[in-house]
């Protein structure tokens, strides 16, 4: 079992930044490639961010590229999303997650990850 809890989420002005933890224990860290999602009111959750387990190999969502970065320390077991520029549409629920499959493409698909945080707000204003 992994245990993940984010933090970091709040209210921020449309061009503003904010920065995302996400703290894990229970197991390796380093054995999972992590991941952050998130959901707004009404959507699917999306796939937003994907780390290696030695954090050189990274996905991003069309839509957040050169806008938010995802980076990770696994001697603190952390994975973090940093996010600038925000948008209204970036409004959302964003979700940390974990999973031990290999780095391959599906890793975009949250089918992929087995654990999952419970979740923090981010919403932007105008």
């Amino acid at each position: 079992q992994v245990q993940l809890v984010e933090s970091g989420g709040g209210l921020v002005q449309a061009g503003g930044s904010l920065r995302l933890s996400c703290a894990a224990s229970g197991r390796t860290f380093s054995n999972y490639v992590m991941g952050w999602f998130r959901q707004a009111p009404g959507k699917e959750r999306e796939f937003v961010a994907a780390i290696s387990r030695g954090g050189r190999s990274k996905y991003y969502a069309d839509s957040v590229k050169g806008q938010f970065t995802i980076s990770r320390d696994n001697a603190k077991n952390t994975v973090t999303l940093q996010m600038n520029s925000l948008k209204l549409e970036d409004t959302a629920v964003y979700y940390c997650a974990a999973t031990d499959s290999s780095w391959t493409v599906a890793t975009t698909s949250r089918r992929q990850y087995d654990y999952w945080g419970q979740g923090t707000q981010v919403t932007v204003s105008s």
